[in-house]
């Protein structure tokens, strides 16, 4: 169950920057879009929260930051034509792998 949060609360770390970033675009719902960032921010803190009273802090912390920061990265690309030149590919690619390769040696 506490991974099931992690994961949710690694989501959810996508939605503040999004929200930031919707802000931004579309001026006539900017508190809209910062509500959403601030609920994201508060939810998946909470989660992170309640995921490490039975995960290593260390695995639980990355594995959140790491969702998040693959999640925005595959966002910006899909939908708002972001860089995908070899380099940001790779480099995302390896913090996946740490994500999933401390999963599996927790």
């Amino acid at each position: 169950m506490q991974w099931i949060l992690l994961i949710c609360a690694g989501l959810l770390e996508i939605g503040w920057p999004l929200g930031f970033k919707l802000a931004g675009l579309h001026e006539k719902y900017f508190y809209h879009f910062i509500a959403l960032s601030v609920v994201s921010m508060g939810l998946s803190g909470f989660l992170l929260y309640l995921a490490q009273k039975s995960i290593p802090i260390g695995t639980a912390y990355v594995i959140w930051t790491g969702i998040g920061a693959v999640g925005t990265v595959l966002l910006g690309i899909f939908f708002f034509h972001d860089s995908t030149n070899l380099y940001r590919l790779l480099f995302v690619f390896l913090i996946l792998t740490g994500v999933v390769g401390l999963k599996l040696v927790h």
